[in-house]
């Protein structure tokens, strides 16, 4: 890497904040220390789109963003300033969009004889037959045929080419099937020329010829067609009539137009059939998004051509891989990655790490984009003290007693039989085909077989694992696929456990044969998106506990860690250049919504009074559900509510309408996108508005976060996250705005327009004054702006003392408070103390940190440290850090 990194500032780029707007950020970016504007994809996406994941060309950079000239001016702006770019790329998918896909186009257009049929992961010969060489277009409001005896689906002419339209969807005609209407056409006016073409038309080759010669002549002389086409019926007034007159006649006779349908590449289908039969793979569940087959070195060089034209020219320098589990081959895509960009660029994987989990050694990456990081400094800010008394506050209120890896194995399952059955189905089917291949299995049914692979697949306690046909398993991952389908054998008695045992043989390829291969490869790209959506997007959402646990990677289940945890996982990131990320666009609540809930683990019992006490007052505010006789919303619900208030308060009824709203369907037990519920969203809708207007209930909330010191000791928490994470082994990543308080809640709510001018001219005023005079404006977030300017600043002013072989020493803290300090040193010179659980900074007492010998003075208020021990009493009041340098 040609620029050392101090720090990356992730910025959410969409129309509303575009390269020039970028551009107009990279000096402040610059005094506040930056090194690296940390850019979401800015490849051209669909239109319209606020996060760039959804690219449609891979060859243009975003219009909306203000195109090539707007980029250019954002990396002249960075150059300037001596600052680079870290990249946010997405390999695993594209949206389909219509005509701004051209390659989607193409595939619907012209189906496996597309030039591009080879580029999306679609399976043309699916189990169900009336999909062979179709892709399902799950796009419809009701059943097809309703829909189309409704008169909703028509066909359009423009020039030469036929379109289907649907609504605000447009889809392509196949010019071999229109052969029929323009023989008509010709017919009706008389025209030889034009029944020349029809002939011509029907003659192209079938879209299931798709060898080379074939595929050449189809794209060749159907763009001639169409070309000869247009020019008829714009020279001749009354071959345009006849064609316009025959697209009516189809359009009003439901037969006619079915049969049109019929003969084209795709199948239109209510959008409910996506869960079931769905013929390509997607991002998750999200049908307009469709995998690209990325192992394939064709579509590697076509959609990465852009992109490492940018790295070629310096302007980018680190590479962010977005959903590296959705690939097929993690391990193939990251070394040819590395080999186009090099050895310099920073490449680091949107991975995440369950509990003890580990990259991949063999990856040639430098690391993880955060989530593991957020997770454990998350966790470490939360008291293990308090989880007997959250609990028994939880099951007391909302009446909910299962532990969470029950309600996640439940969650799985559930996805499994909803959004993701399609993919279940997929494996389903290679299952059998591998179960025919062996006697002693070809009996079971399919049933049994399903069952099988969705007990296997609940069992997972990481995403996925990484079996590569031709290398033999790691051992971490037969110890991930032996556990799995123990599980699952246990679970299920009713079936042969021979069955499981069978198929943890496949799966770690133990099973000789290219359907296994097929099955154990398929198997690892479907047991990530059935974690992400079961877990992080369903459960999370219904283990209300403590939320400032539930966020990506993390584990609701577990209250807090020691501190020689911490130390231990620390220590092991010795060389890491992992990013380092507090707040990112996917935590459910921003880093310091996080760090105030966190402090209620220290005062359950005004918590649980307090939850009491506003759940009798808004009693008021409830509905009665006259069908079902019960009160909405749920207690479940209304948890979560006081818990997001006082994370995040002050905080807006539409804000919070939103957040509460988007939580319950994610949750899907009373209400969810698929099959929402009126009389539940509008109960809750009502409830939450009411809540955060009522200004009886307003003025206790603000007494209870006032009387219990919550909003002081939440800001302790966040500057002890922020000293953290611009000091430990790795890269230091800020989220746009979080340099200040920021109380966001999950997207959409965190990609809401940043204050720039505000966090500029404050960086002024403060970045040279004095700690005291910083904390006498804590409201205005100067303490933590301060605090990352001054750290940043030592990073550029002794970048030895965090490079990666600086390493990472375990401090000893002696004292009563010993548990409640951090304190470790690296490269020998540097000396980081953090204070945790700040409701107990009254009870430090005597505890103080053992310092390495030398001489020391604070990077933070100058003052000299003399002897070989910090007092952690001795601490500015209000900042539950320091960080010493050694003197030469």
């Amino acid at each position: 890497m040609t620029l050392p990194v101090r720090a990356t500032y992730r910025v959410q780029l969409q129309p509303a904040f575009t390269f020039d707007d970028a551009a107009g950020i990279v000096g402040y970016l610059a005094e506040l220390g930056v090194s690296h504007l940390y850019c979401s994809p800015y490849l051209q996406a669909a239109p319209g789109s606020t996060h760039g994941y959804d690219v449609v060309d891979h060859h243009r950079l975003n219009a909306e963003l203000g195109g090539d000239e707007g980029y250019r001016r954002m990396a002249a702006a960075l150059r300037e300033h001596g600052m680079a770019q870290v990249l946010d790329i997405v390999p695993n998918h594209m949206a389909t969009a219509g005509r701004h896909n051209a390659w989607w186009w193409d595939v619907l257009e012209n189906g496996p004889a597309s030039q591009y049929a080879a580029y999306f992961d679609i399976d043309w010969d699916p189990p169900e037959r009336k999909l062979i060489a179709q892709v399902l277009v799950p796009i419809l409001g009701g059943h097809y045929g309703r829909v189309l005896e409704a008169g909703e689906i028509r066909l359009a002419r423009d020039g030469g080419s036929f379109t289907i339209h649907y609504f605000e969807n447009e889809l392509p005609v196949s010019p071999r099937s229109i052969d029929d209407l323009v023989a008509r056409a010709a017919d009706r006016v008389g025209s030889d020329e034009l029944a020349s073409v029809a002939t011509a038309l029907g003659r192209l080759p079938h879209a299931l010829l798709t060898d080379r010669r074939s595929v050449l002549e189809r794209h060749r002389d159907k763009e001639v067609l169409r070309a000869r086409l247009a020019q008829l019926a714009g020279d001749d007034p009354a071959i345009a009539d006849a064609l316009d007159a025959e697209v009516d006649a189809v359009n009003r006779d439901p037969d006619s137009l079915d049969a049109l349908l019929e003969r084209q590449n795709y199948r239109l289908a209510y959008w409910r059939v996506a869960g079931r039969e769905l013929d390509y793979r997607r991002f998750f569940d999200i049908n307009t998004l469709v995998a690209l087959r990325m192992e394939d070195p064709v579509v590697f060089d076509d959609t990465h051509e852009l992109l490492l034209d940018l790295v070629a020219r310096g302007d980018v320098e680190g590479l962010r891989i977005d959903h590296v589990d959705g690939l097929r081959d993690p391990q193939g895509y990251l070394d040819r990655l590395r080999a186009a960009a090099g050895d310099d660029a920073i490449v680091v994987v949107e991975k995440i790490l369950e509990g003890d989990e580990r990259l991949p050694e063999a990856w040639p990456v430098q690391g993880t984009s955060g989530y593991d990081f957020l997770v454990e400094v998350n966790t470490l800010l939360v008291d293990p003290g308090g989880e007997d008394d959250l609990t028994a506050v939880y099951a007391r209120f909302a009446g909910e007693t299962a532990a969470f890896a029950e309600l996640a194995l439940r969650a799985k399952q559930e996805i499994m039989r909803g959004g993701l059955a399609a993919d279940v189905e997929r494996l389903t089917q290679l299952f059998a085909l591998v179960a025919e291949r062996h006697r002693r299995y070809r009996d079971f049914t399919r049933s049994e077989l399903r069952d099988a692979l969705r007990e296997t697949i609940a069992g997972f306690d990481v995403y996925r694992t990484y079996v590569r046909p031709g290398d033999p398993p790691r051992e971490v991952d037969v110890h991930i696929v032996e556990r799995a389908t123990a599980a699952g054998a246990e679970r299920r008695p009713d079936l042969d456990p021979d069955l499981f045992h069978f198929l943890r043989d496949v799966l770690l390829l133990r099973s000789d044969g290219d359907i296994e291969a097929e099955l154990a490869i398929r198997f690892q790209q479907t047991s990530a998106p059935v974690m992400a959506k079961g877990v992080e997007d369903t459960a999370f959402y219904r283990y209300n506990r403590m939320v400032a646990l539930n966020e990506v990677g993390g584990d609701p289940g577990r209250v807090g860690m020691t501190a020689a945890e911490w130390h231990e996982r620390r220590a092991g990131d010795t060389g890491a250049v992992s990013l380092l990320a507090t707040s990112t666009h996917d935590t459910k609540r921003s880093e310091d919504v996080r760090a105030r809930l966190a402090v209620l683990a220290e005062l359950p019992g005004a918590w649980e009074e307090a939850v009491w006490r506003w759940a009798h007052h808004n009693d008021r505010h409830r509905s009665i559900d006259a069908t079902a006789g019960v009160s909405l919303p749920d207690r479940n619900a209304e948890y979560l509510l006081y818990q997001t208030l006082v994370g995040a308060w002050p905080l807006t009824a539409d804000r919070a309408v939103a957040y509460m709203e988007k939580a319950a369907k994610e949750a899907k037990v009373h209400t969810s996108w698929i099959d929402p519920v009126p009389a539940y969203d509008d109960a809750l809708r009502s409830f939450v508005g009411a809540v955060v207007t009522d200004e009886e209930f307003v003025a206790d909330l603000e007494a209870f976060l006032a009387e219990n010191g919550i909003v002081e000791a939440g800001r302790r928490n966040s500057l002890a996250q922020v000293a953290l994470k611009l000091t430990c082994p790795g890269l230091p990543d800020i989220y746009q705005g979080c340099e200040l308080w920021d109380l966001s809640l999950v997207d959409p709510d965190n990609r809401r327009p940043v204050d720039f001018d505000a966090r500029r001219n404050l960086l002024r005023e403060v970045r040279d004054a004095t700690l005291e005079d910083v904390l006498t404006r804590m409201d205005e977030g100067a303490p933590k702006l301060w605090l990352v300017h001054r750290l940043l600043r030592l990073r550029a002013e002794r970048p030895e003392l965090f490079a990666p072989d600086a390493g990472y020493e375990r401090l000893a803290v002696d004292g009563s408070a010993s548990e409640r300090v951090v304190a470790f040193c690296r490269a020998g010179r540097l000396v980081v103390a953090v204070t945790r659980f700040p409701l107990s900074w009254p009870k430090m007492g005597s505890t103080s940190v053992a310092l390495p010998q030398g001489s020391w003075v604070s990077a933070l208020t100058g003052r000299r440290v003399g002897g070989d021990r910090l007092d952690v009493a001795a601490f500015v009041p209000g900042l539950p850090v320091e960080v010493l340098v050694a003197e030469p």
